[in-house]
């Protein structure tokens, strides 16, 4: 399996003191990266063989990921990556309006810490350069990432590195990722220099704006890659 490429050469993550956890953490890391897409069927024998772990262990780290809606198990099928409906990703960016607009308006006041945001922008602007979108994906959820981070609670980056996992399983079945993140390099730059500025409300304003064109572009292209039931997916 092309999947497996390199997979591998992740048993050094494992460590001497293997986990489930530790394992989910690789899977999920995988998953967001396209290297399991959408409706792939995860194989115990041939993840556990590369990982070099148990099918107890295995077993435990898909249904960890199951939990937070990575995986799905069908019966007498096995586990597969999840396909996510247009009503799943309608609620992931709800969630994301609740939490990242509250974390902008919840700042205090500045200098703000937006070296991270900063990075993330550069990284982005780098990779449209080279023509590499999926870094250019990649980037982008770096930058929510760290606008999360700036709330300063462990409990919100968890909850959120859930929820951008998620939806990076829609970047994934987008067939032409240029044309969906290309026109977010501008706006992340401009959230950023108004952090920079000190215009909290600003920020907000530009964030929900952005939030809200962001789910009605990916919704339009996504819906039409799922509504033949998934053609074209897996």
């Amino acid at each position: 399996m092309t999947e497996l490429t390199g997979l591998a050469d992740d048993r050094a993550l494992l460590g001497r003191t293997s986990t489930a956890e530790r394992v989910s953490d690789i899977l999920r890391s995988r998953i967001a990266e396209g290297f399991f897409p959408p409706g792939t069927r995860l194989s115990e024998d041939s993840i556990g063989g590369a990982l070099g772990v148990s099918r107890n262990t295995l077993r435990e780290a898909f249904r960890l990921l199951t939990h937070e809606r990575l995986l799905v198990h069908e019966l007498n099928r096995g586990v597969f990556v999840r396909v996510l409906t247009v009503e799943d990703v309608e609620d992931i960016y709800r969630t994301r309006g609740l939490v990242e607009c509250a974390v902008v308006r919840g700042l205090g006041e500045p200098p703000y810490a937006v070296d991270g945001l900063a990075e993330a922008v550069a990284d982005g602007q780098r990779a449209a350069r080279e023509g590499d979108w999926k870094g250019v994906s990649t980037a982008n959820i770096h930058f929510h990432r760290e606008l999360v981070a700036l709330a300063g609670s462990a409990r919100t980056d968890e909850l959120m590195r859930s929820v951008f996992a998620e939806l990076r399983l829609a970047f994934h079945v987008v067939d032409d990722p240029r044309r969906l993140h290309e026109p977010y390099l501008a706006r992340n730059r401009e959230i950023l220099q108004t952090l920079q500025a000190g215009d909290r409300d600003g920020a907000e304003h530009l964030l929900a704006g952005y939030l809200d064109d962001s789910l009605k572009g990916l919704v339009g292209v996504y819906g039409r890659r799922v509504a033949d039931g998934g053609q074209g997916i897996g």
